[in-house]
């Protein structure tokens, strides 16, 4: 038996397909909202830093009504390096909906989430988004989205994906590419007559497995998931299995299913529906809440491994605990294993030091959005430079290896194929598309890509765009990959940066300040047009004498610093630095702040390896 009645999907694409902009459209079409309603665009996107930065970082669930079919819809994150979302997501439901932009074609994280739903056996309808782009190339398109079907593996149902043209932005969609209906008719038909039906097994006994986690301040953890098997019922005692095994019994206080964006409290949920449960203190992520008397276990979520790791320390430079509110050991470490149990693709170790934990996320991006989260929460901490996590497989040393897309002008290629040569990309594609506009695709380890992104804007002038994501472990390419190779310039004492300070050292390089600013003995300032760091005076002031200037009238021009952003000062960071995070600031420093200890430090490191 089916129940025919409902349709389980997850929308997939590449990052900025265009995957939030269709769930709003959908949402509107199906007369989720009152006519009258005033909605934010991209309406999913909840999060104070998605609605920043335009990119889906939770995966969130929402439900429609279709005539008499009640659709859920999981909107999922594009980026790679939130690939653990994606990975639970597809335990959740039947079929996808794989969102391409009919210009841009397969990008590195199309095939990512794409591999992942074919893994699940999981039903694909293909999207091709943007399609009223002047430059679409839909067939073209279609064909380079087969031949990744093909390359991936898919069994023939697979390989049999119907083909919906829409254009998100503007709510339309059509079978035909030449022509567009003024509404999305043709995605709902195809959702309903190609996606199959959840199977109705709910006279068995009732397994739901927790796959996103939520909290609210009166229900505590809220577990989000799909009703495997069975029936379940708001005041139930169930059995809950945790990921080692172990059964422990409990009861559901509150039991919501899923409206447009709203929870709506229920009594009674079955086999195939996806509902949210209260009640239960200690639940975690891919742990299974089975019927008291047969309690059985759904198959662990597998989760790929961290790919990066950094050093988060509790903030010991001059300035700490001037701006934060969280500033000790215990906090940090509450706060980064609070993380763990809603992330799934983090993990966090203790070192030898009681003031630094280990940290591994899936990427720079991953990593990054966990320090703005913690930096707007009033934490101050201190991170080290990221890096790959080596492995070491059948005896042989792998590293990580990124599949690379980079398009750029055709004037550029010659300078960025060069720019990558050192940090050991192979190239594997180059296709003019016209325009003027080059793609390149390269396999790079994904140590070469730490701190590449700001100077491929600047080889490109801000043409480029790159995309890449996680391939393969490979063989360790050797040492001397990527890194930076400028020096800085670092402060020699306390006090404030002074315009004169600052004028006698702009030759130098360039300044990571403006005057008034506070520096400390050690912090970084700037950066040095050399190899080699050096420390400068950025206090010095100008001593006054009634000695009277020849040039006292004349204008002085500074140069415009260069103020990093938290993704640029992770990328900037050298093995000997640290990126101090504030809510305030964001200051580069040296691991050791005094300037003859380091010299005694470094020369030190050289006599031990020499030796």
């Amino acid at each position: 038996m089916k129940r025919e009645n409902l349709r389980n999907i997850a929308i997939i694409a590449h990052v900025d397909h265009g995957k939030t902009t269709l769930v709003d459209k959908l949402l509107q079409q199906s007369g989720t909202f009152r006519e009258n309603e005033a909605i934010q665009e991209r309406v999913m996107d909840s999060n104070d830093i998605e609605r920043e930065r335009g990119i889906t970082i939770l995966a969130k669930n929402t439900a429609i009504h279709y005539k008499d079919t009640l659709i859920n819809i999981v909107d999922t994150p594009g980026h790679a390096d939130f690939g653990g979302e994606v990975e639970r997501i597809m335990k959740m439901v039947d079929g996808v909906l794989l969102l391409v932009d009919a210009f841009e074609g397969c990008m590195p994280q199309t095939k990512f989430v794409l591999r992942k739903a074919l893994e699940q056996n999981l039903t694909p309808i293909v999207v091709l988004n943007k399609i009223d782009r002047p430059n679409a190339r839909p067939h073209e398109v279609v064909d380079e989205v087969l031949e990744l079907f093909i390359e991936l593996e898919a069994n023939d149902d697979q390989l049999d994906f119907p083909v919906v043209y829409a254009s998100a932005l503007q709510g339309t969609a059509s079978m035909d590419p030449e022509r567009q209906d003024d509404n999305m008719e043709a995605l709902f038909e195809t959702i309903i007559s190609h996606i199959p039906s959840p199977i109705d097994n709910s006279e068995e006994p009732l397994q739901f497995q927790v796959t996103l986690l939520d909290y609210n301040e009166y229900l505590g953890r809220i577990a989000i998931g799909r009703v495997n098997r069975g029936k379940v019922r708001r005041a139930q005692q169930i059995a809950l299995i945790n990921r080692a095994g172990e059964t422990k019994n409990a009861r559901i206080e509150k039991l919501f299913g899923f409206e447009g964006l709203k929870r709506v409290e229920i009594e009674e949920a079955a086999a195939g529906d996806i509902v949210a449960i209260a009640g239960i203190r200690d639940i975690n992520i891919g742990e299974t809440i089975a019927d008291l008397q047969h309690p059985e276990a759904l198959p662990v979520l597998k989760i790929d491994e961290p790919t990066l790791q950094m050093t988060f320390l509790v903030n010991n430079s001059p300035f700490a605990g001037k701006e934060g509110k969280w500033v000790t050991s215990r906090k940090l470490q509450e706060r980064l294993y609070k993380e763990t149990e809603t992330d799934v693709s983090l993990k966090v170790y203790e070192t030898g030091s009681p003031d630094a934990f280990l940290v591994a996320g899936r990427g720079e991006l991953h990593l990054g959005i966990l320090i703005e989260n913690m930096r707007r929460e009033g934490f101050e901490l201190q991170v080290s430079k990221p890096e790959v996590i080596i492995k070491e497989i059948d005896g042989v040393k792998m590293e990580p290896m990124e599949r690379l897309i980079i398009d750029v002008p055709e004037e550029s290629t010659g300078a960025v194929m060069e720019s990558l040569g050192p940090r050991k990309a192979e190239m594997l594609n180059m296709v003019n598309n016209g325009n003027g506009q080059v793609r390149l695709e390269f396999l790079i380890p994904a140590r070469g890509l730490i701190g590449y992104r700001t100077e491929f804007l600047t080889i490109t002038r801000g043409y480029g765009i790159m995309n890449h994501a996680f391939d393969q472990y490979a063989p360790y390419a050797g040492a001397d990959v990527g890194g930076r190779h400028q020096g800085v310039l670092v402060s020699m004492e306390n006090g404030k940066a002074t315009q004169y300070g600052i004028l006698s050292i702009e030759d130098r390089g360039i300044l990571f300040l403006e005057p008034g600013a506070e520096v400390y003995e050690g912090m970084i300032v700037g950066e040095h047009n050399r190899d080699n760091d050096i420390v400068v005076n950025i206090c010095k002031e100008k001593h006054l004498s009634n000695v009277r200037s020849a040039t006292k009238d004349e204008t002085v021009k500074m140069k415009t610093p260069r103020v990093l952003s938290l993704e640029q000062a992770l990328e900037y960071l050298n093995d000997d630095e640290y990126c101090e995070i504030t809510p305030e600031s964001i200051r580069l420093r040296k691991k050791i702040l005094n300037k003859s200890e380091r010299e005694r430090a470094e020369k030190h490191r050289k006599t031990t390896i020499n030796g």
